[in-house]
């Protein structure tokens, strides 16, 4: 018998970090985790030392840092499978699968971020209103694409996988950020299903109360 494995999740509520919680959730997988207030490079002493990147996710996987909240779910889930939750190779979907896997973070969650700096995260002095909202109507039409890729209730292969944590968090995010009104009903109701996963409860569950730790 193999031995358990060993991850460390380090983790603010509602960040990116987000998906790591709820794909762990998803797998059935023991953890350990770190909650901290966002951004830990500045409100965690000696934060640097666990992650060089001073961001979230940092996730320990039997000793080796993982940094990247898209990757991490689908290393999890072929790793420690085999599972549903990941499309194989031979599987016809695989390409949407990666193709949305990434998306969810490079496309969807970028401009998100550039749109809560400007509003959020800098001093008044240096909030930029109408980056901001350019920013914000870039994640709204990029998100009308994703919807558009989309064939059914998932992103990829008929079924619920990494791809839709990667690409639900986005959606999650944009409402934790105001951007409510960037989701048309489509996805809106695509993120009411993958919410009612009690894998995503446990996910909440288990991060503590609160919003987006800012």
């Amino acid at each position: 018998m193999s031995a358990a494995p060993r991850i460390h999740l380090h983790h603010c509520r509602d960040a990116r970090s987000f998906r790591v919680l709820w794909a762990l959730e998803e797998l059935g997988l023991p953890y350990e985790l770190t909650v901290m207030r966002f951004p830990p490079r500045v409100f965690v002493e000696g934060y640097r030392d666990t992650n060089p990147l001073g961001t979230v996710p940092a996730c320990f996987i039997d000793g080796q840092l993982m940094t990247e909240s898209a990757a991490i779910p689908h290393v999890l889930a072929t790793k420690f499978g085999p599972s549903p939750l990941a499309v194989a190779p031979d599987e016809p979907d695989f390409p949407a699968y990666m193709n949305f896997l990434m998306m969810g973070e490079a496309t969807l969650t970028f401009p998100q971020t550039i749109h809560l700096r400007y509003t959020r995260l800098e001093p008044p002095e240096r909030r930029v209103a109408q980056a901001a909202e350019d920013y914000a109507q870039w994640f709204g039409s990029r998100l009308r694409n994703a919807e558009g890729l989309m064939q059914g209730d998932y992103a990829a292969a008929g079924r619920f996988t990494m791809a839709d944590i990667s690409v639900g968090y986005a959606v999650m995010l944009a409402q934790a950020i105001g951007l409510e009104e960037q989701l048309t009903p489509g996805m809106q109701a695509y993120f009411d299903r993958l919410s009612q996963r009690e894998g995503f409860r446990r996910a909440q569950a288990a991060q503590g109360p609160g919003g987006l730790g800012l």
